[in-house]
């Protein structure tokens, strides 16, 4: 018997009310992510691709259908144990960094630490590894406005990555990088998940950065057409 995959996905629908008017923009999605995986979601604007990956982060619940993570039904938290399940078990890189101005590259990517029960020596020295990890080891005292484009999202990733998350889930990581600086992000984003064993699960429109992945899903009009296999 196979292990079932870590992240099952059955009948998911998400709908928003617009005034008076209903607007369901996934229709019955069914997805399985085994551990280990590395997916593309790609599909047009308006597909449902954020709406589906926040799902899956946590970030949002679903209207109908379900979400398990590790065999746990996330669709049916509660709001408080939704929040603690997505700090221990998502890590999140989006876009733009999100990083804090004042904040050095190690303060920015222990933020995530300071909900869970350590010191601050432990707390640095995870930020440290992380910060390895992803090749700036030497930029631990720099604040975001001394580094690159390139270098904020790597500390961004080492953020998500510092406390060891179950999910590494990215939406258009690459999306604000010219394409050199992109694919040394996605390169990274290749080797956490086929030397760090990460689960990534990446929305993009950016077929160049779907190469990286282990395979590509696409959407269109809130259902899945078709699944690119690895490659």
């Amino acid at each position: 018997m196979s292990e079932p995959a870590l992240v099952q996905i059955r009948q998911l629908k998400k709908t928003y009310t617009r005034g008076k008017q209903t607007v369901e923009v996934l229709h019955g999605i069914d997805l399985d992510i085994p551990k280990g995986d590395f997916v593309a979601l790609m599909g047009p604007s308006g597909s449902g691709k954020t709406t589906l990956l926040n799902l899956i982060g946590g970030l949002d619940v679903p209207s109908a259908g379900s979400v398990a993570v590790e065999g746990r039904r996330i669709d049916q938290l509660s709001g408080g144990e939704l929040a603690r399940w997505r700090a221990e078990h998502v890590g999140f890189v989006f876009q733009f960094y999100n990083l804090l101005p004042v904040l050095s590259a190690q303060k920015n990517v222990e933020l995530p630490l300071l909900l869970a029960k350590m010191g601050g020596a432990e707390r640095a020295k995870r930020a440290q590894v992380a910060l390895t990890l992803v090749g700036l080891g030497d930029r631990a005292g720099h604040r975001p406005s001394e580094l690159s484009g390139g270098q904020e999202q790597r500390v961004a990733i080492a953020r998500a990555l510092v406390t060891d998350p179950t999910l590494l889930v990215c939406d258009e990581p690459t999306g604000d990088l010219d394409r050199k600086t992109a694919d040394e992000i996605l390169t990274l984003l290749q080797t956490l998940n086929r030397e760090h064993g990460k689960t990534i699960i990446m929305v993009t429109h950016d077929p160049k950065a779907a190469e990286f992945a282990r395979r590509t899903v696409h959407l269109d009009k809130g259902k899945l057409v078709d699944a690119v296999a690895a490659h």
